[in-house]
């Protein structure tokens, strides 16, 4: 920060906003990194780069600003269910939705896992569709030996504070196509950074020093990181599998992955507690846990009308299900211990604990 200061230089490509890509580049074994202000504008500007017209396809199971940065770039989206198993996008589900109107495929890749980009990519192009994903949850995640980072056109991260990889708030695009990047670069607005293409509009999207400068520490904490997620999902697994009605989502598609969630489904009539009544509980006990996602997208103000795809179960099944439990820097495995002794003991007394909520009803 005291560097920032001392340069005058807050904004506008700095030279650590260039670093920061340059050390993405390296690590992600990608061409092309335009790091932006949050993985939000990342997406609009994707969208805008690929000249996408008309609809896109994209699950409902995701952070509804995937569907927002269509709409904001005048494009429709077409939901499509997921595979009640490993939550990604049910690919064989794709082709009917597919009309003269759609002219691309975004793909989500949730969890720390991916949605089988290779398969996604064959059929893209099998219908001649512009690919890309919203990568925001897969820093660092591998398929085979690619990190994620070079499937499709194009892919976006997220460097929220919720994400393995912060800078506090941000996230990048990358890709492999020069003229892609050049595109990505002019909308993005840096001026005088990189050489000037056409674009139809610019934005304000670019990344501050100061978020560059938490990127870069976080990346240098990366391995670690990753490492101690692992261990707390590994520890989660452990001491979840005996609860009876609780299922840990294990990461799907990938062969390394950030574990940056713990994802859990709520069987309610096995566990004898909704998924909702299970985080009033957590919530009692200082447990932050979440509903994730909720509602699904297609259930969402503005997507929940019959001019979007509502015949979603899987979607509709997992949005009433799925819990977020903690994990990240400030989880520790003592923590871990108490939260599944906290899980474990609402299940044994799941009966006084469901009649208390229904009188409070």
């Amino acid at each position: 920060m005291r560097g920032i200061f001392d340069r005058h230089y807050y904004t506008n490509q700095g030279p650590l906003a260039q670093e920061l890509e340059k050390k993405l580049e390296s690590y992600l074994n990608v061409k092309h990194v335009i790091c932006v202000t949050n993985a939000t504008i990342g997406l609009m500007m994707a969208a805008e780069a690929l000249e996408l017209k008309g609809k896109v396809i994209m699950p409902s199971f995701t952070f509804i600003a995937s569907a927002q940065s269509l709409s904001w770039t005048g494009i429709e989206p077409v939901f499509c269910d997921v595979d009640p198993i490993t939550h990604q996008i049910a690919i064989e589900q794709i082709d009917v939705l597919v009309d003269d109107d759609v002219t691309g495929i975004m793909g989500v890749n949730l969890w720390g896992g991916a949605c089988n980009p290779v398969a996604l990519e064959a059929f893209a192009s099998s219908r001649n569709l512009k690919l890309y994903f919203d990568s925001a949850q897969a820093f660092g995640c591998k398929v085979g030996d690619t990190r994620i980072a070079n499937f499709g056109s194009l892919e976006v991260f997220s460097f929220h504070a919720t994400k393995v990889l912060s800078a506090t708030e941000g996230g990048c695009l990358c890709t492999n196509d020069d003229f892609l990047a050049a595109r990505l670069r002019n909308i993005r607005s840096s001026y005088g950074a990189g050489v000037p293409v056409p674009v139809v509009k610019t934005s304000n999207g670019r990344m501050s020093e100061a978020q560059a400068a938490i990127a870069l520490m976080s990346l240098e904490d990366f391995p670690e990181n990753q490492q101690k997620n692992k261990l707390l999902f590994d520890l989660y697994e452990k001491k979840l599998k005996h609860i009876p009605g609780i299922k840990l989502v294990k990461p799907a598609g990938v062969t390394f992955s950030n574990y940056q969630y713990i994802v859990c489904e709520v069987d309610e009539s096995v566990f004898g507690l909704s998924r909702d009544s299970l985080i009033a509980v957590l919530k009692a006990e200082n447990v932050n846990a979440r509903r994730y996602f909720y509602p699904g997208t297609h259930r969402s103000i503005e997507y929940n009308h019959a001019k979007y795809n509502q015949n979603l179960p899987a979607t509709d099944y997992l949005c009433a299900a799925c819990i977020q439990l903690p994990v990240g820097a400030i989880v520790d495995e003592d923590a871990v211990e108490s939260i599944c002794e906290i899980v474990d003991r609402a299940h044994h007394h799941a009966h006084a604990l469901k009649s208390y909520f229904e009188r409070r009803k």
